[in-house]
C-alpha cells in the first residue's frame, strides 16, 4: 500500500512539473538569473507594441519610462524624472520632432573623486516603422531593433544593477545614460554635452554599448586609439574573464561614442559589429545570445569599475583629430566643417552641389523598390581623400537596403573632387550628405 502511495506521489509530481514547464524552452530553464532578466529587459525594448522605438514616437516614450523605472527599482536615482530630460528637433519639413534622455546616477564615495563622472550609455531610439506597398495592398513593417538597440539597453540596465549593489567600491560618480533620437546624428548625447548636462567639463570618461547582442560573431573595444583607455583593457589581461574583447583601432559602427569624442572626454565603444539582421525586421529579440551578454557583462562591468577608480584617463586625440605635417600627407581625417579650405565639387564646396550636379543626376531608383513603393532618405558617409578620390562609402542610416545599395553606389562612382586643406596641407576629410528617394504621386 505505502508502495502504491509512493507511485501515486511522484506521478503527481511528474504531472506537476510538466505542467508548470510545459511550453518553456530548455534552455530558458537553464539560464542564470541575469540572463533572464537580460531576456525580459531586450524584448520589452524589442516588442511590436513599442513599433520600433523611433525618436520623437510613443514607443521611445514607453521605452524611455521603463527604463527609468528599472533604474529606481534598482536604487539608481534619476536626474531628469520618469519621462526624462526632453529636447526638441527642428524637422525640415518645419515641424518639431520631441525626443529625450533617461539618465540616473549613482554617487560615488571617494570626497576628491565624486565630484568627477563616468559615462555608460546606449541609445534608446531605433527605426520605428515603414509602410510598403505588397500586391498593391499597404503593410507596415516594424524594425523592432532587437540588437540595434535593445541589447545595449538591456545590458546597461543590468549593469546598472551591478553597480548600484556594489556602489561602495565606486570613487567616481557614475551616470546611466539612455540617449534619444541617437540615430538622428546623436542629437541626445549632444544636448546632454552641450545644453543639458551642467558639469559636462568634469566627464573623465565614456563608456557606450551598442549592438552588444551577438558575441558569437565576435565581441569588440574601440577607444580611437586612446592609450589611457586601451591600457585598462591590456591590464584586465591578467584577470580571470570568460570572455575579452578584441581592442580594434578601426570603428565598428558610429554611435554616441562620437559626440564625446568631439568634446575630447576619452571613450570606450563596446559592440559586437554588424549583422545580418541590421536594421531590417528580422532584427528581434529572438536573435540575442543571452549566455554570451552575460559574459560580455562581467567584463564590461570589470572594466567600468578599473575606469571608475583609476587615474583620469588623458585624452589621446585620435588620428583625425591630429594635426598634418606641414608639406606632407597625412592619414588624419578631418570632418568637412573643421577644414581650413573645405573640399569641393566642380567647384562648389557646399555639399549641395554635390548632390544636384551629381547624385540626382546619375541616381538610379531601384525598380523593386518602385514596385513595392519604398521611399525614404538615406544618410550616407564618405572620405574624399588628398588625391580627391571618394573613398570609404557607407551608409550612417538606413532607409532599406534597395535605397541603401543605389545610395551607395552613386557616391562611389563619384568624378574626383578638389581635397580640403588644413594650414596650407592637403588632408583627408569626411562628408555626410542624406540622399532622398521619393517616387511622384500618381495624378
Amino acid at each position: 500500500m505505502k508502495r502504491l502511495s509512493l507511485i501515486v506521489l511522484l506521478l503527481s509530481c511528474g504531472l506537476l512539473c510538466q505542467a508548470q514547464f510545459r511550453g518553456v524552452p530548455y534552455d530558458e530553464l537553464e539560464e542564470s538569473e541575469v540572463c533572464r532578466q537580460l531576456r525580459q529587459d531586450a524584448g520589452f525594448f524589442a516588442s511590436a507594441a513599442l513599433e520600433g522605438r523611433r525618436a520623437g514616437s510613443e514607443g521611445e516614450l514607453e521605452a524611455a519610462r521603463y527604463f527609468s523605472a528599472q533604474l529606481e527599482r534598482c536604487g539608481v536615482d534619476l536626474l531628469y524624472g520618469a519621462d526624462g530630460d526632453l529636447f526638441g528637433l527642428r524637422q525640415e519639413s518645419g515641424d518639431t520632432l520631441t525626443s529625450r534622455n533617461v539618465v540616473g546616477y549613482i554617487q560615488g564615495y571617494d570626497k576628491n573623486l565624486r565630484d568627477h563622472y563616468i559615462v555608460i550609455g546606449a541609445r534608446l531610439d531605433n527605426l520605428g516603422t515603414h509602410t510598403v506597398m505588397v500586391d498593391g495592398e499597404p503593410q507596415e513593417r516594424i524594425y523592432y531593433g532587437g540588437n540595434g538597440n535593445a541589447s545595449g539597453l538591456a545590458m546597461l540596465l543590468q549593469l546598472a544593477r551591478m553597480l548600484s549593489a556594489n556602489r561602495v567600491l565606486l570613487k567616481r560618480t557614475v551616470l546611466i545614460a539612455a540617449f534619444g533620437a541617437s540615430l538622428q546624428d546623436g542629437a541626445g548625447a549632444w544636448y546632454f554635452l552641450n545644453r543639458s548636462f551642467p558639469d559636462a567639463a568634469k566627464i573623465d570618461a565614456m563608456i557606450n554599448l551598442d549592438m552588444v547582442g551577438t558575441p558569437s560573431q565576435g565581441f569588440y573595444a574601440y577607444s580611437g586609439s586612446n592609450a589611457s583607455m586601451n591600457q585598462i583593457a591590456t591590464a584586465l589581461e591578467s584577470v580571470l574573464l570568460p570572455i575579452r574583447p578584441t581592442v580594434v583601432s578601426l570603428e565598428p559602427v558610429r554611435s554616441d561614442h562620437r559626440l564625446f569624442y568631439e568634446s575630447r572626454i576619452p571613450s570606450m565603444f563596446f559592440t559586437t559589429g554588424m549583422y545580418p539582421e541590421y536594421n531590417s525586421e528580422r532584427d528581434r529579440a529572438s536573435i540575442l545570445e543571452y549566455g554570451g551578454m552575460e559574459k560580455e557583462l562581467e567584463y564590461i562591468y570589470s572594466y567600468t569599475l578599473s575606469l571608475t577608480n583609476g587615474e583620469k584617463p588623458l585624452f589621446d586625440p585620435s588620428e583625425r583629430l591630429q594635426e598634418p605635417k606641414a608639406g606632407g600627407s597625412s592619414s588624419t581625417v578631418f570632418p568637412y566643417y573643421e577644414c581650413d579650405v573645405p573640399p569641393a565639387f566642380l567647384g562648389s564646396t557646399d555639399p549641395r552641389s554635390f548632390l544636384e550636379k551629381w547624385v540626382y543626376v546619375y541616381l538610379k531608383y531601384p525598380q523593386e523598390a518602385i514596385d513595392q513603393g519604398i521611399q525614404g532618405r538615406v544618410l550616407v558617409d564618405f572620405i574624399v581623400d588628398e588625391k580627391g578620390n571618394v573613398t570609404n562609402v557607407q551608409v550612417l542610416r538606413s532607409s532599406d537596403p534597395l535605397l541603401d545599395e543605389a545610395a551607395v553606389k552613386v557616391v562611389e562612382a563619384s568624378p574626383a573632387w578638389r581635397p580640403a586643406r588644413v594650414k596650407g596641407s592637403k588632408v583627408r576629410s569626411e562628408i555626410s550628405v542624406n540622399i532622398e528617394f521619393r517616387l511622384e504621386r500618381n495624378k
